[in-house]
């Protein structure tokens, strides 16, 4: 999942340049906040909005991912369909994307066929890009949310050389990329070296066909990034299993401003492409202490960071005040590749809100005043 904002944002003042690609004089500067400063209110309830199954109208359930398009936000929800488009336990095969106004009323919604991963907004065409079937089975959805029309299916031009699905959708510099999730679903296990971690995607709209081709793999080298490791400055290499979330991070993040970022949940690593599909592309590697899935920088103090509650089925509203630049995440403890099969489970909690030194990888649960929550996909807005 991906989704960030940009928007009315101030610069700040110019640091150091990090060697590692981004912006930064040191470690992160956090805890200057109280203990209680956060505070959680639901946006949006799936169980308040209905959309049409195979016995007559159902709830929507299971919020995913989320964008920002033209002032309106827009979240797919999974509405139970299986990670390979399986039909949920009522027959339904559809997942639902819905538009909503900055207070929380609906707007329109579309169905599409499968589970909706992915879900990102082009603002230079003003239309939202949706990814189904993250496991097998994988194809993509593009909406003109200003023609009001359906959504337009696009099948890839070739089965996935990664034998998996795909996830996550991020517009950088131009170019679609889509995170190559789940890899080896149905081939040798991941990691292989010719398993494309992200696909860069281009869409042929005469053809409905959208055509992959890999930006780097799931074997390739990148330079470690945590700068407590032993290991820092290295070459070392990869060996991705789970590509999931990606980001452009925003000019103002504390490191690695301008990247191009890959999560590799159950591996808890995040993958940083400088120069993203130009031939002085190079990647490094930040390890993390735990497994997350979407992450946000804020970019004012007042602002709020929209999550999806994937259990609860609905979508919160977290305020500040925040720091610009800092990191927050999603943190995923039971989506580690380690995590118990029974889970949660001890040293396992539920998904929670987390503060990431972008130096360290280290991750430090964020507490928030309200009702509780446990955060999928996110979006900052300012």
């Amino acid at each position: 999942m991906a989704a960030l904002l940009a928007l009315g944002v101030s610069v700040l003042p110019a640091a150091a340049h990090d060697r590692n690609g981004g912006w930064g004089n040191g470690h992160g500067d956090h805890h200057r906040r109280g203990p209680d400063q956060f505070t959680n209110t639901v946006f949006v309830n799936g169980a308040t909005i209905t959309h049409p199954g195979p016995n007559g109208l159902e709830a929507i359930s299971q919020p995913d991912d989320i964008t920002y398009l033209d002032g309106h936000i827009f979240v797919g929800f999974q509405n139970g369909v299986g990670p390979q488009g399986q039909p949920s336990t009522t027959g339904n095969t559809s997942s639902t994307i819905v538009e909503f106004n900055r207070h929380g009323g609906e707007v329109n919604q579309w169905d599409v066929v499968g589970k909706c991963d992915g879900l990102t907004a082009d603002p230079d065409t003003h239309r939202v890009i949706a990814t189904v079937n993250e496991d097998a089975n994988s194809s993509l959805y593009l909406i003109d949310p200003r023609g009001g029309g359906s959504a337009v299916h696009y099948s890839y031009n070739e089965p996935l050389p990664s034998n998996g699905g795909t996830d996550a959708i991020e517009i950088y510099h131009g170019m679609i990329l889509i995170s190559a999730s789940a890899p080896g679903t149905i081939g040798a296990p991941a990691p292989q070296p010719n398993y494309p971690a992200v696909y860069r995607v281009v869409l042929d709209s005469a053809t409905d066909v959208a055509t992959v081709k890999a930006l780097f793999y799931d074997e390739d080298s990148a330079t470690v990034a945590n700068r407590d490791s032993a290991q820092f400055g290295q070459a070392v290499s990869l060996a991705l299993t789970d590509p999931d979330s990606n980001e452009d991070v925003p000019f103002y993040a504390r490191r690695f401003a301008g990247d191009f970022m890959l999560t590799s949940q159950g591996d808890k690593q995040q993958i940083f492409v400088r120069d993203a599909g130009t031939p002085r592309q190079r990647l490094s590697v930040l390890n993390l202490s735990d497994s997350v899935d979407d992450t946000a920088w804020p970019s004012d103090r007042n602002g709020a960071i929209f999550t999806t509650d994937n259990s609860n089925d609905t979508v919160n509203e977290i305020r500040g005040p925040f720091e610009p630049g800092e990191v927050f995440v999603a943190d995923t403890p039971c989506d580690a590749n380690d995590a118990p099969s029974t889970c949660p489970a001890p040293g396992f909690p539920p998904n929670f809100l987390g503060l990431l030194d972008p130096y360290t990888g280290a991750i430090t649960a964020v507490n928030v005043q309200g009702p509780s929550f446990a955060p999928q996909g996110m979006l900052f807005l300012p």
